[in-house]
Order: structure tokens, then C-alpha cells, then sequence
């Protein structure tokens, strides 16, 4: 259906069925004919590597990859050089990603101090500072989201006190669950390879994370859901708590072990947690169809070409995000493109309480990506805006291109 999106001063100010007449005062017209126009992505995981490891990304580099994969809006996670522990810390990261203007950049901050797990980060003294809001306004905002990142809190009692305090902030805690506990370090012990005793670690942990975050009360978020054991447990726990959420990354969505086999498990194509089997990946796309599964986030994670050789677990995904899931999902069937959309934008946009965007509304922030859906390419990490080139769709045929990205569109704009 044809139509057109006004935009000005960054808001959406009208959505309508396509009119031949151009507003008064229009400074821009996109032409959309034959294109597809959707809210742009929104990414509730992504590793930017900033600071501490600009052989591997920078700020700059990482937003420029966001935008150029259709994404304004990115959580990025804390585990940097220095770790992201304090409020002052993000907001640091935040006030230089407002300066390059590129995305809007909300880090999360650790758990706890250094990411070592011992005692909690910056949260209580963000408490005191929230109780004094009345009197004395605090300088920094409270983060979005909470996360250990692949870290988990081992201690009960540290990631129960965590949690709730995240839920005094109404804010929620992403889990990347790898505590497999004693039944993990025995499976190592007795010599199980990787995609068994990494399964355990999986499962055990999202049982635990979901029995401690009910106990604390907080909105929990499970990251990177690649298990078929892990899929049933959500769709289980979100019956009786309507405060759990869960994302699954395309890779998981997309690929199988076998693709980590080719491209080396212990190099190229490993991953935490691991490409799993095809009932496992097939487990992934039911629970993205059924609801079970509320997001799609991308877990970018680039690295130098020597540290994958070496071992260094992640893929760069925000230029190939979109590309992916259209291609596996919308294109085959499983789901609408609207609910692809939603995948990406509306649902990280509810997780994350950011009522401003997610939607194509008058009135939201004019946050939009224009994709031809019909586009087809070939994946090339070369031409990556990333500095990490470590794709494992490297070569593969793809459906869906982002062409352009509008992140709170400043002039008056005509879409058509």
C-alpha cells in the first residue's frame, strides 16, 4: 500500500495514504516507490569494544556499521577496558556517541564492581541518588538495562540483592547465562566436549536466572536463546511472570553447527553460546513464530582476524542483521514482514521502556529505515563499516538491503 510519512524537527507529524501534492515547506523527498519504509532496528546487544580495544572497534566504527545495518537506537554492553561499572562511565559513552550524532548509544552498567563478581557496581549509589531526586536531581541518568554481560554473578545472595535492586530502577537485567553450576564443571571434569557441557551451563543458568529474578521482582532478560531446553523453559516462565522477556540473535536463527564445523568451532565459528544443532535452531524460529521469543538482537561482537584464530568467541551482525532474518524468516514465511519489524523495533523498544519509538506514529520520534526487500547480495565482510570482518555469513546469498537510515530526522521530510 502506498503512502506517505511527514517528518519535521525529528517527530513523525503525519501518516497517510499517498497524496500526489507535496506539503509547503518541505526541505526533502524520499522516494520509496518500490521500497519498503519501517522504524528503525533497535539492538539490545551489542559489544562496541569502547573503550579499550580499538583494534578491534571503536565507537565511531561501530555506529557507523549500526546505521549502515538500519539500527538508530543501541544497547551496548559493559564488558570494556575499563568495564562500564558506573553511571559516570556511561554516561561518558553516551555523551560521545550524542557528539558523533550517528545512534542513539544507551551502554548498560555491570552488575557488579570491575565485572569481577564480588560486590555490586555503581547500582546502590544510583539508589541513593534516585531517593534524593526530589532535592538534589542526580547528574546521571540510571542505564536502561542492567548486565554481567557473559559473566554471570555465581553468588546467589550478590545476584539476588543485583536484581533488586535493577527492579527499585524499573530497570531490567539481561542475563547471558553461563552458570552451569556443579552438573557444568562435572561434564568438563569427565572431558564432554563444548555443545554438551555448554548446554548444560545454558540451561541450568536460565532456570536459575528465572527463579532469582522472580524472587527479586525485577524484569529479567535472557539473552541469546539458542537451546531448545532454554526455549520451553521461557515459554514456560512467561505464562506466570509477564516481566520475562528473551532475545534470540540471527546467527542462532540461521545457523547450525554444521556451519561452525566448516568454519573451525574452536576459531572462526565459535560463538558463546555455540551454534547448536538444527532441532535446536528450529526450536529458536518456533519460539520467534509462537511469541515464546520477544527480540532479535544482534550480540555484534567484532574481533581482529588473529583473535579469532585464536579462539575469540563472537561474529560482527549489525550490517548482516536484518538481511538474515528477512532471508530466514519473512522470506520463507515463518513470519510477516510487520512481525519482523516488530522483532527488531516495537519489542526492544518495550523491553527497554523507550516509548518514543518502535513504531512508524505520528507523534513518535522519527527513528526510520528504508530497506528494498527485494535486493539481493552477497555478504562481503570486506566492505563492512565494522573494523571486526569475523562474519559467518561470509559468501552467503542474502535477501533485504537497508539504504537508508534516519535517526530523529531534523528537517522537514517527505516520504513517499
Amino acid at each position: 500500500m502506498m503512502g506517505r510519512v511527514v517528518v519535521e524537527n525529528g517527530v513523525i507529524k503525519e501518516v497517510a495514504p499517498h497524496d500526489r501534492r507535496t506539503p509547503a515547506h518541505v526541505d526533502a523527498v524520499i522516494d520509496g516507490k518500490g521500497l519498503t519504509l519501517l522504524p528503525a532496528f533497535i539492538d539490545l546487544h551489542a559489544h562496541f569494544r569502547d573503550p579499550g580495544f580499538p583494534d578491534k572497534e571503536t565507537l565511531e566504527s561501530a555506529s557507523l556499521a549500526a546505521r549502515a545495518g538500519g539500527y538508530a537506537t543501541v544497547v551496548c554492553m559493559a564488558n570494556t577496558k575499563p568495564p562500564l561499572d558506573t553511571f559516570e562511565a556511561a554516561h561518558s559513552l553516551r555523551a560521545r556517541s550524542a557528539a558523533l550524532g550517528l545512534i542513539d548509544l544507551h551502554p548498560a552498567v555491570a552488575l557488579t564492581k570491575g565485572m569481577e563478581g564480588k560486590e555490586l557496581s555503581d547500582i546502590k549509589r544510583g539508589l541513593m541518588k534516585q531517593e534524593k531526586r526530589a532535592l538534589h536531581p542526580p547528574i546521571f541518568d540510571p542505564p536502561l538495562i542492567f548486565s554481567e554481560d557473559g559473566k554471570d554473578v555465581f553468588d546467589d545472595a550478590l545476584f539476588l540483592e543485583a536484581c533488586s535492586a535493577a527492579a527499585q530502577f524499573g530497570v531490567p537485567v539481561s542475563c547471558h547465562c553461563d552458570n552451569g553450576g556443579v552438573e557444568a564443571e562435572k561434564a568438563k571434569l569427565f572431558g564432554e566436549p563444548r555443545e554438551v557441557w555448554s548446554r548444560i551451563e545454558e540451561n541450568n543458568a536460565t532456570e536459575r536466572a528465572l527463579r532469582l529474578g522472580s524472587q527479586a521482582g525485577c524484569a529479567l532478560h535472557i539473552a541469546h536463546v539458542s537451546t531448545k531446553e532454554a526455549v520451553a523453559a521461557l515459554r514456560d516462565a512467561k505464562l506466570k511472570n509477564p516481566r520475562v522477556t528473551c532475545e534470540a540473535t540471527p546467527h542462532h536463527i540461521a545457523l547450525s553447527e554444521e556451519t561452525a564445523s566448516l568454519l573451525g568451532k574452536s576459531s572462526f565459528g565459535r560463538v558463546n553460546p555455540p551454534l547448536r544443532t538444527e532441532e535446536d535452531r528450529l526450536a529458536v524460529i518456533v519460539g520467534i513464530a509462537s511469541g515464546a521469543i520477544d527480540a532479535i538482537a544482534t550480540d555484534h561482537a567484532p574481533h581482529t582476524a588473529q583473535d579469532k584464530a585464536n579462539g575469540a568467541p563472537g561474529f560482527s551482525g549489525l550490517e548482516t542483521a536484518f538481511a538474515v532474518c528477512y532471508t530466514e524468516l519473512a522470506r520463507s514465511g515463518v513470519v510477516s514482514l510487520q512481525k519482523l519489524s516488530s522483532l527488531m523495533s516495537a519489542s526492544p523498544a518495550r523491553i527497554l521502556g523507550l516509548k518514543d519509538r518502535g513504531a512508524i506514529q505520528e507523534g513518535l520520534r522519527a527513528d526510520l529505515v528504508v530497506v528494498d526487500t527485494e535486493a539481493e547480495w552477497i555478504v562481503d565482510p570486506s566492505a563492512f563499516k565494522s573494523r571486526g570482518k569475523n562474519s559467518a555469513f561470509a559468501g552467503r546469498k542474502v535477501f533485504g538491503k537497508t539504504l537508508a537510515t534516519m535517526r530523529a530526522a531534523a528537517a522537514r521530510v517527505l516520504v513517499v
